[in-house]
């Protein structure tokens, strides 16, 4: 990874989600994090080239994770997305897949610096 500061969004309904991830990117100084806990307000945020990776929850209430992703690479097919879930089933994972998105995480975190190391990751591919 390169001296860029990269431009990441994150979509989740639970707050402290929000403010864990964007306390712990912040501090590491490589990346500025932009927050959602509505998803429709997100998929209305992308445009081509705006975010670098959009972490994005697939259970939220006012429209699924699943939802969101289709519509945000209707808006920019080369939009990296990573989806994140606590309740991970394979067709979920597959769809995902097969819908446009880059990789998942599973919630909880086993630590924020895994998450670091699995966005510099897709960033670096």
């Amino acid at each position: 990874m390169s001296d860029k500061i990269y431009e990441i969004a994150v979509v989740d309904d639970e707050t402290e989600i929000l403010g864990m991830i964007q306390k712990y990117l912040g501090k590491v100084g490589k990346y500025k994090v932009t927050t959602f806990s509505n998803p429709v307000v997100a998929v209305d945020s992308v445009e081509k080239g705006k975010y670098d990776l959009i972490l994005l929850d697939i259970m939220m209430p006012q429209m699924t994770g699943l939802e969101a992703l289709e519509k945000i690479i209707e808006k920019n097919p080369s939009q990296k997305v990573c989806m994140m879930t606590a309740y991970s089933t394979l067709d979920k994972v597959l769809k995902s897949h097969k819908e446009g998105a880059t990789n998942y995480v599973m919630k909880p975190f086993s630590s924020l610096q895994a998450l670091e190391t699995k966005i510099k990751n897709i960033l670096d591919s």
